[in-house]
């Protein structure tokens, strides 16, 4: 490994050379194919979205429909003594379940989707696509050509032009955003360990129902089997067996409704008036200590809202808004409704009063299938973590880890091994170390209402930027949200000594980590932007870049878009020879879901072609996974035969015209394509050797205008063809940038154990670049720099 060692403060001098460069090296000025109507919305039939309604049941509402297990428990802990209080929490019940999951998230948040992806990062996603707010400064403007790069235009005086300029204005603001989003990512991957603990220890709690002389440990354990049981299976992914879920999760909705409407009729049917919300004020005028402490209970029945918003996934709004509405929240209701009824007249049965109110002679079926529902439950929730954990990955705010896709069928199911044993220790250890429901359902509800206080507050730049609405609207949406979830939040950090510290410590470990991660990836590509090579310099070097030329193909792999990276000198420095072909690779991930295939790689020529160099940038969303059985390499030289024999497609023009090259569809689409760049390019002479491309650009007066270059220049397809076949064959090293990042020795404690000892950390446990391409240890060459910031 070649090492160097660089300051920040050393990047700032840079001479005459580099005020020159300024002019000469620009990003590369790409050209993307116009797919749009590939991706517009699709019109789905009625039979079509009954049945994707019928499918999102088992993907999307498993969490939600599982809290009727444990949330009359949560609410009164300590036991009813007065029917007062069972109408009041219910009444609060059905206008929260009303006012958040179906009013807020149901027609108003599912809306606020990135072509079918939701969650906090798809709300990040959709901002950095609106405004510059993204901490990562690698986008390009032609990246909002992709087909799924859809962003909305202002007008210079409007609301959502201030707006976007505000947000732009200050680095401190796209810091606070990011932060807004890292705190609600990590309450989400909380959600992630407490989910599981809960259901499967609320579900494994009918056991002892039957038998009251039975241990708590024995639920306990029955629980904690049960978990090892469903992250053990994992790595199996559930294509095989989700066409279960959608089932098994309607029967689940049919029984525990259909059991809430006995209890109502044959327990006390009084319990209607609950209805009116005239109640809920008449429970908080009793003034009674317990009254506000319960509301953190009532915050239970609408776990799982969040997961319903991040599992968008695979199923239309219209298809998520027809479940809900014509099954989960009638069913819900009824279920609530009837357990109420139950209660009133067995207020000592108010622990197990789900359970106790299954009449005897279905008791057990409905026992399997409460305990299959939250298997299903916990499944979702545990899919959506592995979902958050990609897209914080993919947007660089968390460290490497293997992502495995485990369905033929499906893109959005994946498995990431590290994350799922991290989860499932955590799991293990919330269920053996609480042993009961009250403190897991503290814990659960502190996590919930953050997550959501954030996508609120996510939703107002996203309502004013990309729906353009109007302010009153949005003040409305605003003070309507906060008004039910701010007493929530207050109830539930009340309850912070009461196991309501396990999220907030869980979000702020892995906060940690993904700001550390994140803090230093910028740093890393600033200082990537900072010392990258004039191009002037490797131009002024020669064809042969003032080496030997060996035969071979080597792939810069840089985080730089534009420019030769610093690791490129430093190699051609050290060593006395570089290969016959040299193509500068970056790989960026773009605040899109998805880079359709046919869009993903841009190819283009460096200097002129007696040069042999080249780009290309392999663009990425953040639903995008590295398959195994990807050949990265292959594509890369895939893409650049492609790109050559495309190149040759122009000849008579001159030989450093600006071309790009992507992967099309069809023949005739590339054809079209690169006759109207030709068209549209004022041409120049090969003698006069002016360029088009900024990356490309060379004074006129060169000394490289020989007959060597002319010459060079009357070289067929077939010649440049056979020439990278015969460097191809002699040989492809991968030249991998192992930056080091250090705290500088005048930094401050805080800085140099980030910096130095957790960031150190995490970059010995993630996964190398060379590993997630599949680049043959045999073929790898890394260069190192130490970077101090």
């Amino acid at each position: 490994m070649i090492m160097a060692s660089i300051s920040d403060s050393e990047t700032t001098n840079r001479g005459s050379m580099w005020e020159l460069d300024q002019n000469l090296d620009q990003p590369m000025d790409e050209e993307a194919s116009q797919l749009k109507n590939m991706y517009r919305e699709k019109k789905f039939s009625s039979i079509l979205l009954l049945r994707l309604a019928f499918q999102s049941l088992g993907v999307v509402f498993g969490d939600l429909g599982t809290s009727p297990l444990y949330v009359f428990y949560n609410i009164f802990p300590h036991g009813v003594d007065d029917d007062e209080d069972v109408i009041g929490a219910l009444s609060l019940i059905i206008y929260t379940l009303t006012l958040i999951p179906l009013m807020k998230y149901v027609f108003v948040v599912l809306r606020a989707n990135d072509n079918g992806q939701g969650g906090t990062f798809a709300l990040y996603s959709l901002l950095c696509r609106h405004a510059k707010v993204s901490t990562i400064p690698n986008q390009h403007k032609t990246d909002e050509e992709l087909t799924t790069y859809s962003r909305q235009t202002y007008e210079e005086n409007s609301l959502a032009a201030k707006v976007k300029r505000w947000l732009e204005g200050h680095a401190y603001k796209k810091n606070c955003l990011l932060i807004l989003v890292l705190i609600g990512t990590c309450t989400a991957i909380g959600d992630g360990i407490l989910t599981p603990a809960i259901s499967v220890l609320s579900a494994s709690g009918g056991i002892r129902v039957q038998n009251q002389n039975m241990s708590t440990d024995v639920v306990v354990i029955v629980a904690v089997v049960i978990l090892i049981g469903l992250f053990c299976m994992q790595h199996y992914g559930t294509d095989k067996v989700g066409w279960l879920f959608a089932p098994l999760v309607l029967l689940w909705f049919i029984l525990i409704g259909s059991i809430g409407l006995v209890n109502i009729h044959k327990y006390n049917s009084s319990v209607l008036k609950a209805y009116n919300p005239v109640y809920i004020f008449r429970y908080f005028r009793r003034g009674k200590s317990e009254i506000w402490t319960s509301l953190g209970g009532v915050m239970l029945s609408i776990t799982g809202t969040e997961a319903l918003y991040a599992d968008l996934c695979h199923f239309p709004v219209l298809a998520i808004q027809i479940a809900f509405t014509l099954v989960v929240f009638p069913c819900l209701l009824l279920a609530y409704t009837g357990q109420a009824a139950y209660i009133i007249d067995h207020k000592d049965h108010v622990a197990d009063a789900f359970y106790r109110s299954i009449p005897g002679a279905i008791y057990w079926p409905a026992f399997i299938i409460a305990t299959l529902a939250a298997v299903v439950a916990s499944q979702a929730t545990i899919s959506a973590t592995y979902s958050i954990i990609k897209q914080a990955l993919s947007l660089g705010c968390f460290p490497r880890v293997n992502v495995v896709h485990t369905s033929k069928k499906f893109l959005g199911q994946i498995y990431i091994p590290d994350i799922n044993w991290v989860l499932m220790i955590l799991c293990i250890a919330v269920t053996a170390g609480f042993k009961n429901q009250s403190q897991i359902g503290n814990a659960y509800g502190t996590a919930v209402v953050i997550v959501m206080l954030v996508t609120t507050f996510l939703m107002v730049p996203v309502m004013l930027l990309v729906w353009k609405s109007h302010w009153i609207l949005v003040v409305i949406f605003l003070v309507l949200s906060l008004t039910v979830e701010l007493p929530y939040f207050t109830a539930c950090i009340n309850k912070v000594d009461q196991g309501g510290w396990v999220p907030l410590v869980i979000a702020i470990t892995f906060f940690i980590i993904m700001y550390v991660w994140h803090f230093c990836t910028v740093k890393r590509y600033e200082f990537e932007m900072h010392s990258k090579v004039s191009m002037a310099w490797i131009l002024g070097l020669g064809p042969s870049l003032g080496l030997v030329r060996v035969p071979g193909i080597g792939f810069v792999y840089t985080e730089l878009a534009s420019g030769v990276p610093h690791i490129f000198s430093h190699f051609i420095t050290n060593l006395p020879a570089i290969h016959s072909v040299v193509v500068f690779v970056c790989v960026k991930y773009l605040p899109v879901y998805t880079v359709p295939v046919e869009e993903r790689f841009i190819m283009k020529r460096i200097g002129p072609k007696n040069y042999h160099m080249f780009r290309c940038v392999a663009r990425y969303g953040y639903k995008d996974i590295h398959k195994k059985d990807e050949d990265f390499e292959k594509m890369l030289l895939d893409r650049l035969l492609i790109f050559v024999r495309l190149e040759s497609m122009m000849d008579g023009y001159s030989d450093s015209e600006d071309f790009t090259m992507m992967e099309q569809k069809a023949e005739r689409s590339t054809r079209a394509l690169l006759t109207e760049k030709a068209g549209s390019n004022t041409m120049s002479s090969i003698g006069d050797m002016s360029y088009s491309s900024q990356d490309s650009i060379m004074p006129a007066k060169s000394p490289l205008t020989g007959n060597s270059l002319t010459r060079y220049s009357s070289q067929t397809f077939g010649d440049e063809q056979e020439f990278l076949n015969r460097c191809k064959d002699a040989g492809v090293v991968h030249i991998l940038g192992n930056t080091v990042v250090q705290a500088r020795r005048d930094s401050g404690i805080v800085k140099k154990v980030a910096v130095n000892y957790v960031y150190a950390f995490l970059r010995k446990l993630c996964r190398e670049n060379s590993v997630i391409f599949n680049v043959p240890h045999e073929s790898l060459l890394n260069v190192g720099q130490i970077y101090y910031i």
